[in-house]
């Protein structure tokens, strides 16, 4: 037996050694060059996942889509690839019972490098939220482009339409992009209230000059439209309208107006542009620098048609104005320029007429046609009609006109009407 003493050295002895076995020391000492090769790979992969980050930081600034989905799967590569190293380092190395300071200071740097990795997953997170958010961004800014851009189809064919360059539809709009003129059946009326007012307003200095030069008014009525019983002598008036109306409207119907073009090339469009350049120009000064103008030569048509040579002789003692017009010219004389308002209208009105689609339709009322209130109205008013009594017209002052499915009523003197005092 051995003393007692010493058995108890010897057990603790044997204790000890069974409390020490290091087998993860033995394992790496046997092959240090992989872990070396382990770590040198964990470190690429943070270095290329720093590298990653920053590219993902730099697509935000400026804001680049492509850029910044490019780097973002590169982060994301970079993520997996560092997974799998640390699962290969687990199945590799099992965590031993005993750790020595070099495996201490290797678990230290792996725990230093996933806080980093789950900084950078957080990061990564916050940047694809905001991809998401630019994205929806984005396409909400995609349908305000698109809605803008079919906005400005429809005013770049309105200002085409109007004869406008951007340019000048930029002084000429509000506010809010709209424009002073569009192209209404309102637009129409208003410029056929125009033209019958241009009518009224030329007779006038017609009538009086004929006065002036010692005309027969009443004779002078008759013989443009005879046998019409007037209500009041003042109505003849309305004869000499109707003379200036009839003359005039003469051609209406054509897109031409009766004119000889070389441009045959008719369009709504080119009719709203023609309308538009003078609309707001004096004819004159027009004239002056167009005198042969399609405008020009209506004017000079229609001068000699409504000014009778006679008419005009006892106006002026001469005939020169009249061979002047003749001669290709517009005379500077106020009462040419008087007419010349009149011309601008009724061309206005034409010009108009045809810009619509479909275009607007003329009628004429012939004399001796029943009174109808549809498609008559009367220029004179407290009418006292008998019963049974069905006036009929005996002068068309204004012809009337079809638009769309409405009518703008022929304004008409009827024949053979009291009317009230």
């Amino acid at each position: 037996m051995l003393p007692t003493g010493l058995k108890d050295s010897q057990l603790r002895e044997s204790n000890s050694q069974k409390v020490h076995p290091q087998p993860m020391e033995e394992s790496v000492d046997q092959n240090p060059e992989a872990v070396e090769a382990l770590i040198s790979k964990i470190f690429t992969n943070i270095s290329s996942l720093k590298s990653a980050y920053i590219q993902l930081q730099s697509a935000h600034t400026p804001y680049d889509p492509e850029k910044i989905q490019d780097a973002d799967k590169l982060v994301i590569s970079e993520l997996k690839n560092l997974s799998e190293l640390k699962h290969f380092y687990r199945e590799t190395y099992p965590k031993p019972a005993y750790i020595s300071p070099q495996d201490s200071r290797l678990a230290a740097e792996i725990q230093e490098q996933q806080s980093l990795l789950k900084t950078y997953e957080v990061m990564v997170k916050k940047f694809q939220s905001e991809i998401h958010n630019k994205d929806s961004e984005i396409h909400q800014l995609q349908h305000q482009i698109e809605d803008a851009s079919q906005k400005r189809t429809k005013l770049e064919k309105n200002l085409k339409l109007r004869g406008l360059s951007t340019k000048e539809s930029e002084l000429s709009g509000d506010e809010n992009g709209f424009f002073p003129i569009d192209l209404t059946p309102e637009l129409f009326i208003s410029s056929v209230e125009a033209s019958y007012k241009a009518i009224h307003d030329f007779s006038k200095p017609l009538i009086n000059m004929m006065k002036a030069a010692g005309w027969d008014l009443d004779a002078a009525a008759n013989s443009i439209e005879p046998d019409v019983v007037y209500a009041k002598r003042a109505h003849k008036k309305y004869a000499f309208e109707s003379h200036i109306c009839q003359r005039m409207f003469s051609g209406f119907q054509h897109e031409s107006f009766s004119l000889k073009s070389d441009n045959t090339a008719f369009s709504n469009e080119s009719f709203f542009h023609q309308f538009l350049a003078l609309r707001e120009t004096d004819p004159l000064d027009m004239l002056g620098q167009n005198p042969d103008s399609d405008f020009g030569r209506f004017c000079r048509s229609k001068y000699l048609v409504v000014v009778h040579p006679k008419m005009e002789a006892s106006f002026f003692g001469n005939m020169d104005q009249r061979n002047y017009v003749m001669g290709g010219g517009h005379p500077r004389t106020p009462f040419y320029q008087a007419f010349l308002k009149l011309a601008k209208s009724i061309w206005l009105l034409h010009r108009l007429s045809y810009s619509f689609d479909p275009n607007v339709k003329v009628f004429q009322v012939k004399r001796g046609s029943e009174f109808s209130e549809v498609y008559m109205e009367s220029v004179v008013k407290n009418l006292i009609l008998e019963e049974n009594q069905k006036p009929s017209v005996g002068l068309m002052v204004m012809p009337g006109f079809w638009i769309g499915g409405s009518v703008i009523q022929s304004r008409v003197y009827l024949s053979g009407v009291k009317v009230a005092e």
